[in-house]
């Protein structure tokens, strides 16, 4: 039996012009901030996926709103073979309450303001800059 791709999703919270980022303890990207989330469980719409885990990861309570895309994270073995292939949609938040606290797969939990978010600088999964400053504009229309 081949492995099938994994679907799951990643909430993104901007408050304040700042994002909610975590340091993630597991692979794929252990180490690295991104934005906290997690597999889909079966029978679990996406926007409760995400939900459960920002506050896992966070202790934020949030409200999903819109899918703002999706990414495709190959995990590959040493000879460059596909061995694990996650499907990450990744659903804007409305921050409503909690300050961030590390916990579940997370080794830190902390805001980021939106202007340090250099994959240069920062140690981050692909895309997190780009994400955030999307998910910013959608959520501020007409603001820079």
């Amino acid at each position: 039996m081949f492995p099938k791709p994994v679907p799951a999703v990643i909430a993104v919270v901007i408050r304040d012009d700042r994002t909610l980022l975590v340091r993630r303890a597991n692979p794929p990207d252990a180490g690295l901030w991104g934005f906290p989330g997690g597999k889909i469980e079966l029978g679990e719409t996406v926007s409760d996926a995400a939900t459960r885990e920002l506050l896992e990861e966070t202790g934020i309570e949030a409200e999903a709103r819109d899918v703002i895309t999706t990414l495709d994270v190959l995990v590959r073995d040493p000879s460059g073979a596909v061995e694990q292939h996650y499907i990450l949609i990744a659903v804007q938040c409305r921050w409503i309450a909690g300050e961030p606290v590390a916990g579940d797969d997370a080794l830190e939990a902390r805001w980021f303001d939106l202007a340090d978010l250099d994959p240069e600088r920062l140690a981050m999964s692909a895309d997190v800059d780009v994400i955030a400053r999307r998910a910013h504009a959608a959520s501020n229309p007409g603001r820079p």
